[in-house]
């Protein structure tokens, strides 16, 4: 994308400020979902408040459609991400990439290296991945009929045996909405666990290439 086109424009200006009311969006449904006895002007408050901002991504997803002077069923083709992210509100924080460049862009060179950055990504999206699927699967597994997940603590066990992709299969979804939640989550982990993987692997190569070159030729 032009640095100068108007949708790098747009993005430069909204990115950050986005990306925190992705936080505070987050922020409003834990507390709707965990804080059970908070007073219902409270819990009314957090919907408005996630309201409000859902409308605030949607606005944005428009903008950007229109600033691309694309037509909308191939912005969507193009723009998978920015799709997923109004419809599935809770996944914006995982727009991290796109942060990264536009404060990349006001502060020049990076100061972390390609692996350090991919492994950064990963590990902070892991994080934020698996605390917005702990939320939401406990969310609507919790009351369920023969539901084995009755604590936001077995919520994260649960999501981080599933990220790590062990499975230990103690704590199940049952419901059709944690089911579904746990095959994104399980999606999620492989491709942020190749990442990882990946791009260890390919420091790791990097280190011995460049300690067998420094070794003096054997005679």
């Amino acid at each position: 994308m032009d640095d100068d086109s108007p949708s790098a424009r747009w993005e430069q200006r909204t990115e950050i400020p986005l990306f925190l009311a992705s936080l505070l969006f987050l922020a409003a449904y834990a507390a709707r979902v965990l804080a059970v006895s908070m007073p219902q002007f409270w819990k009314d408050l957090c919907v408005y408040t996630m309201v409000a901002l859902w409308l605030l991504f949607a606005a944005d997803f428009v903008v950007r459609r229109k600033l691309s002077g694309e037509r909308f069923p191939h912005f969507v083709r193009t723009h998978f991400l920015h799709t997923v992210v109004v419809l599935l509100p809770l996944l914006r924080p995982l727009r991290i990439v796109p942060l990264y460049d536009v404060i990349q862009r006001r502060q020049g060179e990076p100061r972390l290296s390609l692996h350090a950055r991919v492994i950064a990504y990963a590990s902070l999206s892991t994080l934020l991945l698996g605390f917005a699927g702990a939320l939401a699967v406990f969310h609507l597994e919790r009351g369920a009929p023969g539901a084995t997940m009755r604590t936001f603590g077995d919520a994260v066990w649960w999501t981080a045996a599933t990220l790590s992709t062990v499975g230990y299969g103690d704590i199940t979804p049952v419901t059709f909405g944690g089911r579904t939640i746990a095959i994104g989550m399980m999606a999620g982990g492989l491709a942020l666990l190749g990442a990882v993987t990946g791009s260890f692997s390919s420091w790791l190569l990097q280190v011995f290439t460049r300690e067998s070159d420094k070794r003096p030729p054997e005679s």
